[in-house]
């Protein structure tokens, strides 16, 4: 790996982390984001994995809710796993080019569903049938693009949950979508050997840099912060999106 590469990706993850530590949130995203400029996505997401499992292990296992939220959760896990598995050969088949507008795009409804204060509400009857059909896009999703956020994270916050709930049930997706994910990484043979340096550098970066974003968090406007990381995300999205098909 190239010196100004392996820099680049440091730089990445520290960012991320920082984003992270500051607001909670975007480590995959903005991960999966800008690595996509230098490199095809599976193997961004090959660098992703250890991180992204390790904070979202933590933030899945913090707070009392967990049980809860596995019983009421479980079909939609499960078909989040259908779903990533399924769709494993998208990222290195004939369609990998196109995944990285895809990714754009996820990265641009992202970021206006960040902007926007419309929140939707789904009734609780409707969540056998519903959860399981948002599980199985999302895993769809993170397997073309590596990013598991659309639709899950606007589920999740439209079936009334409390906030901690709400932590904790996004630090539960999240798990089990890198997990289904690792799945498929390691599929298509994008682990190994070569990546092992980088994947660590990259886990010390983003646990330093949301070490630093959480010290700093008291001192900053997270509000404002949010602001720019989705207009960051927005431009990024439509960056990706215009290369693809330039």
């Amino acid at each position: 790996m190239r010196a100004e590469v392996f820099a680049f990706i440091l730089a990445v993850f520290a960012l991320a982390g920082f984003l992270k530590g500051v607001i909670g949130l975007g480590l995959p995203t903005i991960s999966m984001g800008l690595l996509a400029l230098v490199m095809p996505p599976v193997e961004a997401a090959a660098l992703l994995v250890l991180p992204s499992l390790l904070t979202n292990l933590w933030q899945m296992l913090r707070g009392p809710a967990l049980g809860s939220s596995l019983k009421r959760l479980w079909p939609m896990m499960l078909a989040i796993c259908a779903g990533t598995l399924a769709a494993g050969g998208l990222m290195t088949g004939a369609y990998a080019p196109y995944m990285v507008a895809l990714l754009g795009l996820m990265l641009v409804l992202y970021a206006l569903s960040g902007f926007t204060t419309l929140r939707f509400s789904v009734p609780k009857r409707h969540e056998p049938w519903f959860g399981p059909l948002i599980g199985g896009t999302t895993g769809i999703v993170a397997a073309a693009t590596g990013v598991f956020t659309i639709p899950a994270v606007p589920y999740l916050q439209a079936i009334g949950l409390e906030k901690d709930e709400l932590v904790q049930a996004l630090g539960l997706s999240f798990t089990v979508s890198t997990l289904a994910l690792t799945a498929n990484v390691a599929r298509a043979g994008a682990f190994n050997g070569s990546i092992a340096g980088a994947t660590l550098a990259a886990l010390a970066a983003s646990v330093g840099g949301m070490w630093i974003g959480q010290v700093l968090r008291s001192r900053l406007q997270p509000p404002a912060f949010r602001r720019w990381f989705f207009a960051g995300l927005l431009l990024l999205g439509l960056y990706l999106i215009a290369g693809a098909f330039r």
